[in-house]
This record gives structure tokens, sequence and C-alpha cells, in this order.
């Protein structure tokens, strides 16, 4: 089910560690310092998200993060998105059952980019099928390697 953002409010103590429910939340962010600075977002404060069926390899679905998502996704077990075109939060498989449960989280080298390892229950993608690729192969020239 989709959501708002609800204000965090959290305190930054000497070690740098952030104490939920303080009010130093605005300026302490949902993430640890280190994640937060290595993440290069978009224009919109967005980083992409590659989810993976963490036992078989296969490349389920891309999704965007913000870091409120991250975090969510991060500290629940289940995977959270930002819709870019509703503008919300949303959490998969809430509405469809097809739950995304977290195994890892990665970040790319350039820091613009995420893998999210997941076990996938039900299909991936909002139209029935088990990934978002199934069935849209792109016909391509294809080339050896010497």
């Amino acid at each position: 089910m989709s959501e708002q953002p609800a204000p965090a409010q959290t305190t930054v103590q000497a070690s740098g560690s952030a104490v939920p429910g303080s009010p130093a939340a605005a300026d302490a962010g949902p993430l640890p310092a280190e994640l937060a600075a290595a993440l290069k977002r978009d224009s919109a404060g967005l980083v992409a998200a590659v989810v993976q069926q963490y036992d078989t390899n296969e490349v389920l679905m891309l999704g965007w993060m913000d870091d409120e998502a991250l975090h969510r996704t991060m500290t629940t077990g289940r995977v959270t998105f930002y819709s870019r075109s509703r503008q919300e939060y949303w959490r998969k498989g809430d509405t469809s059952g097809h739950v995304q449960w977290v195994k890892s989280v990665a970040m790319d080298c350039d820091g613009d980019a995420l893998l999210v390892r997941v076990d996938q229950v039900g299909a991936a993608c909002h139209t029935g099928t088990r990934t978002c690729f199934d069935g849209r192969e792109l016909n391509v020239t294809t080339a050896q390697a010497v």
C-alpha cells in the first residue's frame, strides 16, 4: 500500500549515530552518513535500484529509491520504492501479495545504482510476468568475443 513520507525525528550522538525520536532529524537523514555521502542521486534525489532474485540471479525489475525508501528497505526486510509518477512510497507486494523479501543490498562502484537481492514471492512485474523483462527482448546484432 502506498504511503506518504512521515517526518522523521532524530538526534545525532557524538559517535555520529542517530537517535530516533529526537528533534535533530532534519539535519541527520535516515541513512548512515557514509552511505548518504557515497550515493549519487539524480536531480530528483533518486537512485536506480536493480532488483535481482537472490538464488537464481534473475534480474526482476528496476525501481527508484530516495534516502527514505532505501532506509526502509534496509531496516524492514521488505523492498520500498519511491514512485516518480505518484510521488509517494510504495512497498512491493502490499496490494498484489507479490512480496520482495530483502536478502542483501549493495551499491555499485560509482554510487549511482543499487543492487537489491530478494526472495520474490509471485510475479515481480505489475503485468503479471515473473520479471519486468520477460517477453520484451529487443532485436540486436550480436558479436563474438575474440
